[in-house]
């Protein structure tokens, strides 16, 4: 960001009306800074700014703001300065906003919308949601593979100052069906008289305008691309999707899974912004519902309660088991529901998962009951605390741990396979989810346990 311009500067300067050496400030910073220092004021301050811009100039930087800081600013404009700016925008970022807005005030920007553009935003909000046609834009070139490269690079100085993108070109044919598509560097370094045709290799990566975006995710990611056609069902070309398109897809992705993963519902705003009732709503909903499931943990507990009025000794060690079986369940959840999400493993790797887990379950359940067993012996050489059967109630906890750590990791791995295969997010199994199961079925396994070691002695 400049360091002689700050947005309390800028607000300032507003006040002040000095319009003028505003304009100028700005047209001198990148757009991605003058978007960053504009989301601190207001909407109202910053529609007037907005007002003070050209039209294109405007349209690059309201691209850079937050959906949630364009939404406002729209509010905030006039129907025709809206208009202007959103005339200008790119299909795809302007398809984003759209869908975000209420339907009515979505309905009226459109309709104000040029002719072409209107046809435009209407052809992309007219596919499904969460499809890849809600984030392609038309704004590429196609050649014909009769062209020579000199009338291809012709092409690109006439029409190419609007394209979204000049890295890759897209061969087509009279029916607009895609053939190919050829990177610039390819028609730069060869003769001008060579033939389209001849710079063809006739492999192509393409979406469908109905993919989903987390399929379009990992096809970029497969392939490595900055830029993929998308086609229809026939195979004509219908538009571009762009990887800083695919950048945000991700990361609302990795979000929504991060959130899951903690236990809440996704925040469709910022936290900062997100009203207080509306944050303790999508909060309290898992919260409850995992709160329901340790109240199964009392109804275990009260169950065994003989056995503990017998051996007070193994309430000691209840914390130590449940959080252990907890822990090694949240592990496994975190893992597979990650490798799940960048491809590494899918539902017919389920098998190859749950037989590593089992020997990862019993490796780290062999640890930490080694070092269980351990404290035991050592406490009880310096003290009675756990009576003249210590030894008995170490192997207790020791085996105890193998269980429930074995559990953990199995229920916590598979758990992700289970939603997957019903068709439900694997992010779901949050690793509160699998630890309050874990903590409820990890007592079971304790005490049953305590109740053959024990049995005889202390029970």
């Amino acid at each position: 960001m400049s360091e002689i311009l700050q947005a309390p500067d800028l607000a300032q300067l507003l006040r002040e009306r000095k319009f003028a050496g505003i304009k100028a400030e700005l047209s001198n910073l990148p757009p991605a800074d003058s978007a960053e220092m504009m989301e601190e004021l207001s909407p109202v301050e910053q529609a007037v700014l907005f007002r003070l811009l050209p039209t294109d100039k405007a349209a690059e930087l309201f691209e850079y703001l937050p959906l949630e800081a364009q939404e406002k600013l729209i509010h905030a404009m006039g129907n025709e300065e809206a208009a202007k700016i959103l005339d200008a925008m790119a299909a795809d970022d302007r398809t984003a906003l759209l869908e975000e807005l209420p339907t009515q005030v979505c309905a009226r920007l459109v309709n104000s919308l040029s002719p072409g553009e209107r046809q435009v935003a209407l052809k992309l909000l007219d596919y499904p949601e969460d499809s890849i046609g809600r984030m392609m834009t038309s704004e590429y070139l196609v050649i014909r593979d009769s062209w020579t490269v000199s009338q291809v690079l012709d092409h690109i100085r006439t029409n190419g100052r609007d394209s979204e993108t000049l890295n890759v070109l897209y061969v087509v044919d009279s029916d607009g069906k895609l053939l190919d598509d050829v990177r610039i560097r390819e028609c730069l370094l060869c003769p001008l008289d060579k033939k389209v045709s001849e710079l063809r290799d006739g492999f192509f990566t393409a979406l469908h305008a109905t993919d989903d975006q987390e399929t379009a995710v990992a096809t970029f990611r497969k392939y490595d691309r900055t830029v993929l056609p998308v086609i229809d069902r026939n195979g004509g070309l219908v538009g571009i999707v762009t990887v800083d398109d695919i950048f945000d897809v991700a990361e609302e992705e990795a979000t929504e899974d991060i959130h899951k993963i903690g236990g809440m519902e996704q925040l469709d705003e910022p936290y900062m912004d997100i009203s207080l009732g509306l944050l303790i709503r999508k909060r309290a909903t898992w919260l409850v519902v995992l709160f329901l499931g340790e109240m199964l943990t009392a109804s275990a507990l009260s169950y065994y309660q003989d056995q503990i009025a017998k051996a007070v000794v193994l309430t000691l060690f209840l914390p130590l088991i449940i959080s252990s079986g907890g822990n090694s369940g949240s592990q496994a959840a975190t893992l597979i529901i990650r490798a799940m999400a960048i491809g590494e493993v899918g539902l017919i790797d389920w098998w190859r998962v749950m037989k590593r887990e089992i020997l990862s379950g019993l490796a780290l359940g062999l640890i930490l009951a080694t070092l269980g067993i351990l404290r035991i012996a050592i406490w009880s050489y310096f003290s009675s605390v756990y009576g003249v059967h210590w030894l008995l109630i170490a192997i207790t906890v020791g085996v105890s741990l193998i269980g429930v750590v074995l559990w953990g990791t199995l229920s916590g791995s598979m758990l992700p396979f289970l939603l997957k295969r019903l068709g439900l997010d694997p992010a779901t199994s949050s690793a509160p989810f699998v630890a309050t199961l874990v903590d409820v079925t990890g007592l079971i396994i304790y005490f049953a346990v305590a109740g053959i070691i024990l049995h005889g002695t202390l029970l």
